[in-house]
């Protein structure tokens, strides 16, 4: 479809993250924007006061007029939608052009000049770190993003000033293969998915033949240590990192009185005195490989300064809903073992003298199944771990496969405990904590607000 002949755009699990903010960019091109979506929620809700037309019965007839025209809509699904959807089906069987979410974005990466950001874990993070550096310097931005950045309520930056786009290259079901980034960062290639890919050697092949897909003149910006083998086009530099070491990495860390400061060394610039905003040991290694994309990019010594000090996080990444002397809460989207391994260790680092309790909910059955010891083994690094149900999302239950496998490889002397996710709440009412962090990226995040709310009173109670 050419895309002037795009009249309409409709998305198949418009409510997802991604998706979300691929809705907002047609939407502020002024086509028509439908969609379907399992359930309501704030996402969804904000995209029908900017305009999107959202229903949420698996039904053809509610699918809006304009969206049914062939020849003007493009539709747009998520690969957690299955083939078996009526909608999807009425799609296909109708002529429509349907694409992946991935799709669109590699048609903006063959448009304008993609800064993508891959890897198992610190994506979300990385790359808005890089687009918010990006959209405050003179080089501006357009984002699309896997997680709401708190400096703008949003994740999806739009810039008509600028060709960069910056992009979180998502390796489920292989879809950052239809991405031809200019320049790209890849974080870490711990294997995961393996519902989709099977062995860790398909994973790793499928980081591989992403690097493949770097345009001539463009870079790639790789952790230091990965067991990956890249495959670089000619006229592709390469650049490593890593937190003490590389290309681009951290000198005179200093980590005092809640605040982080580091030199940051390039082949290009050295930065002395950069301040993270958002002070967590792991926002060092995420901060140094998004001022590296950004410097190759343009960025000068002082956006690089001034960009990571304004940086305010993203919502569900270690993010603090309750900081005093007495009492922490955090949420946190870490949902596979080397995120949970960091976040604790970030948790240790800050509050090594406290007593650290996480309500941790298990994100699928199959990684469970797969890497339930290393799961146990970071969590183990905490005080207390409660273990709630693990949420299914997309997949069925697995026989034998719950929580207690966790709960069971859990080093002596950590206190644990079972509980389904309709006695977090009871639980948090009955109980006193110091330093509280909800681990997870399933559902468990919904009741974090309310959560939230039963600590400050019960401090506000007791003082």
């Amino acid at each position: 479809m050419n895309p002037k002949d795009i009249k309409a755009v409709y998305f198949i699990g418009i409510g997802g993250i991604g998706m979300s903010a691929i809705a907002r960019y047609f939407i502020s091109r002024g086509l028509v924007v439908g969609g379907y979506d399992k359930t309501p929620s704030e996402l969804t809700r904000r995209l029908e006061k900017e305009g999107a037309l959202i229903h949420y019965d698996e039904n053809v007839d509610e699918i809006p007029h304009t969206c049914k025209n062939a020849q003007h809509c493009l539709v747009v699904y998520t690969p957690a939608i299955p083939s078996s959807h009526k909608e999807l089906q009425y799609f296909h069987e109708n002529g429509f052009e349907i694409q992946k979410r991935a799709q669109v974005l590699g048609t903006l990466t063959r448009q304008m000049r993609g800064l993508c950001v891959a890897g198992t874990h610190g994506k979300t993070t990385t790359s808005t770190m890089c687009a918010h550096i990006m959209h405050q310097s003179h080089l501006d931005c357009n984002a699309f993003l896997g997680g709401i950045s708190k400096n703008y309520g949003t994740n999806y930056i739009l810039s008509s000033a600028t060709d960069y786009v910056v992009i979180e290259a998502d390796e489920y079901d292989r879809s950052f293969h239809w991405l031809q980034p200019y320049m790209t960062v890849i974080t870490s290639t711990d294997p995961d998915h393996l519902d989709i890919y099977g062995t860790k050697e398909a994973y790793l092949e499928s980081f591989r033949h992403y690097t493949e897909l770097i345009q001539p003149g463009g870079a790639l910006i790789i952790h230091r240590g990965l067991e990956m083998k890249e495959h670089l086009q000619p006229g592709v530099k390469r650049y490593d990192y890593s937190l003490n070491e590389g290309d681009f990495h951290a000198e005179n860390i200093r980590i005092e009185n809640g605040e982080i400061t580091f030199d940051f060394i390039s082949p290009l610039e050295n930065v002395k005195n950069i301040e993270l905003g958002q002070p967590i040991p792991i926002n060092i290694e995420n901060g140094i490989a998004a001022m590296a994309m950004a410097q190759l990019a343009g960025c000068t010594a002082e956006e690089l300064r001034v960009g990571m000090l304004s940086f305010s996080g993203v919502d569900r990444r270690f993010d603090f809903k309750i900081k005093t002397p007495k009492l922490v809460f955090l949420s946190d989207y870490a949902h596979h073992p080397k995120e949970i391994l960091q976040s604790a260790r970030s948790m240790r680092q800050l509050y090594h003298d406290r007593h650290i309790t996480a309500i941790f909910q298990p994100h699928l059955y199959t990684r469970t199944r797969d890497f339930y010891p290393e799961f146990a083994e970071a969590l183990s690094l905490l005080d207390e771990v409660i273990l709630t149900d693990i949420y299914p999302a997309r997949e069925k239950p697995i026989e034998g496969v719950t929580s207690k496998l966790i709960y069971d490889q859990l080093a002596p002397g950590v206190e644990k405990q079972l509980i389904t996710k309709d006695e977090v709440i009871p639980l948090v009412k009955s109980r006193q904590f110091d330093v509280l962090i909800v681990l997870g990226a399933g559902d468990l995040d919904v009741l974090v607000p309310q959560i939230a709310n039963i600590l400050k009173r019960k401090r506000t109670t007791s003082a």
